[in-house]
């Protein structure tokens, strides 16, 4: 079973927040910077989290910090599929 596979925008005056806050929840997700310079975030969510961690993102939208939040085919479950 692969996890849930998101990308969004996040405010680069806000990443280390954003970041922070997400990091605070054990267990929820690894994260990291897929795109530097159009500050693109992508995020492997446990299928068990996902409902909190739509729930963190939601708040986060709300104060303008994530933007464009979609949720995506995992593209490292498209690499293992080619092995």
């Amino acid at each position: 079973m692969f996890c849930s596979y998101y990308q969004a925008h996040v405010q680069p005056q806000k990443a280390w927040f954003v970041v922070a806050i997400l990091k605070s929840f054990e267990h929820m997700l690894f994260d990291r910077t897929l795109d530097v310079g159009n500050s693109i975030f992508e995020f492997y969510v446990s299928p068990s989290a996902e409902p909190y961690f739509l729930e963190v993102m939601a708040y986060m939208q709300q104060q303008g910090y994530v933007l464009d939040l979609k949720k995506l085919p995992n593209r490292l479950a498209d690499t293992a599929a080619q092995l």
